[in-house]
């Protein structure tokens, strides 16, 4: 299907580039091939959006997440998580999402705050970018580069977005099936028009099946950076 980008200008567009960190790259939960999409990042980065965003995961070292924080529990194991009743209470009371139990991979340490594995990887062109940091709370896990699950903690992202006008997000990173497909659900359901980019991605599970997920919430599927990297409205 050719590449439909009707109504988008680089003034009403922003890039999302997700986690793109030492951890997820080289460290303790490496991504296969992550190493590999780096140029194509940077590439994407070149053109003229109204906003350049990269995210970081960014745990403290007693975060919820982690299988070491979890007697008797093994990394990769599942537990249920709950809603922490100190951010419960400060919830607004218009807020009526419901606050069910959650599944929750424990994962290894990872992305911790101030260490060489949270730091963007060496080849990334972060430079100028605005950062957003995410997973900060010590008892909620939040892959969106928007909000955690349950809409008690939120990044700042939807106001930076709304406040520079935009209207398309373009996201790439790390990993599909997590963090990028987290966000790209949130950014459409926040009311923006969201495309992904697919040779940019780099997902934990070979299973594809988020990008099936994405497609049925409307999120738009670009297979090559190349098709945007090429196309006049980015090229004007």
């Amino acid at each position: 299907m050719p590449l439909d980008l009707t109504y988008v200008e680089p003034s009403n567009s922003a890039i999302l580039v997700i986690d793109v960190q030492n951890d997820f790259v080289s460290g303790s939960l490496a991504v296969r091939d992550a190493e590999q999409i780096i140029d194509t990042i940077n590439a994407l980065l070149t053109l003229p959006f109204a906003l350049k965003v990269a995210t970081q995961d960014y745990h403290p070292i007693n975060h919820i997440s982690f299988a070491r924080n979890h007697t008797g529990k093994k990394e990769f194991e599942m537990i249920t998580i709950f809603p922490p009743a100190e951010l419960v209470a400060k919830r607004k009371p218009e807020d009526e999402r419901p606050l069910e139990a959650l599944e929750q991979v424990l994962w290894p340490v990872h992305c911790v705050q101030d260490t060489f594995g949270v730091a963007f990887v060496d080849g990334l062109k972060h430079e100028g970018l605005e950062v957003v940091r995410k997973g900060s709370d010590v008892g909620i896990e939040c892959y969106s580069a928007f909000e955690d699950p349950w809409g008690l903690t939120n990044t700042g992202l939807k106001d930076k977005l709304r406040n520079k006008e935009i209207s398309n997000v373009f996201v790439v990173g790390i990993a599909g099936d997590y963090c990028v497909k987290s966000t790209a659900l949130d950014a459409k359901k926040h009311g923006f028009r969201t495309f992904v980019i697919r040779d940019a991605v780099k997902s934990v599970s070979d299973e594809g099946t988020e990008w099936t997920e994405m497609t049925k919430a409307g999120v738009e599927i670009i297979d090559k950076a190349e098709e945007l990297l090429t196309s006049k409205i980015f090229s004007q």
